[in-house]
């Protein structure tokens, strides 16, 4: 599978903290930028039969993305940045897209989104964590929960999509991605009649899988993944430091 890892973007709170960095992706975490610990996991994933980073061009001789197969310029949003990765790629095979700021991110937990991925066969899957799981094995890590019907979840930073499937997320992925924090804003978008179940904690998954499905013409799921690890991202300087502990 082609993996591409998405490293665009502009400074933030994050990236402040550090001298001259371009966008978070770049950030130090443990001594090592924190797209390059997401491009080292995917190296060492055997499935993983290339990988493409997409970053602001000024960032292409960066050591950082010396581990990437290709470099692609970032867009000014995120929809452009993943059609400028994707480009090429064969319209009906599967491709990994990774968050550049996993810094805990390893073989293991890669192997086991897109093995199930591949396994169901689905056009687009989204990685997520029960809180369960991620209180078993990083305690210290917060993260906005959604009550469903099995328990509660939050997602990760794995998803997997056919190349033909772009132009159907041009109108959604956008909104999605503001609402990804937001559990709310997420069953809102799915349709307003899954928002009492979904308040209440009735919701199913596959309710939810189902709706995707419809309003994208598609296969879509949900996979739950028992690595936490595909959660843990650095959104705040608040992650920065907790990453920082981790990985100590």
């Amino acid at each position: 599978m082609i993996a591409i890892v998405l490293a665009g973007g502009q400074p933030d709170a994050v990236s402040a903290l550090a001298r001259n960095m371009p966008n978070k992706a770049f950030v130090p975490v443990g001594g090592v930028p924190l797209v390059q610990r997401t491009i080292a996991a995917l190296r060492a994933t055997p499935g993983i039969t290339r990988i493409i980073v997409v970053a602001p061009p000024s960032t292409f001789g960066s050591d950082a993305l010396a581990g990437a197969d290709e470099r692609r310029p970032d867009g000014p949003r995120m929809i452009e940045s993943l059609a400028s990765g994707l480009a090429g790629a064969p319209a009906g095979e599967q491709v990994l897209i990774a968050a550049s700021d996993l810094p805990l991110l390893t073989p293991a937990a890669i192997e086991e989104f897109t093995g199930e991925a591949q396994r169901r066969d689905l056009d687009v899957a989204y990685a997520i964590v029960s809180q369960k799981v991620n209180t078993a094995q990083f305690p210290r890590v917060r993260h906005t929960w959604a009550t469903m019907f099995e328990g509660r979840f939050c997602g990760g930073g794995l998803f997997v999509l056919k190349p033909r499937m772009l132009d159907a997320l041009r109108s959604v992925l956008d909104e999605l991605g503001a609402a990804r924090k937001s559990p709310v804003r997420l069953a809102s978008i799915f349709g307003w009649d899954i928002v009492p179940r979904f308040a209440l904690g009735f919701l199913r998954i596959a309710a939810a899988e189902e709706r995707a499905s419809t309003i994208l013409r598609a296969h879509v799921g949900a996979i739950c993944c028992t690595h936490a690890e595909v959660a843990v991202n650095v959104d705040t300087p608040a992650d920065l430091t907790i990453a920082n502990g981790l990985v100590s």
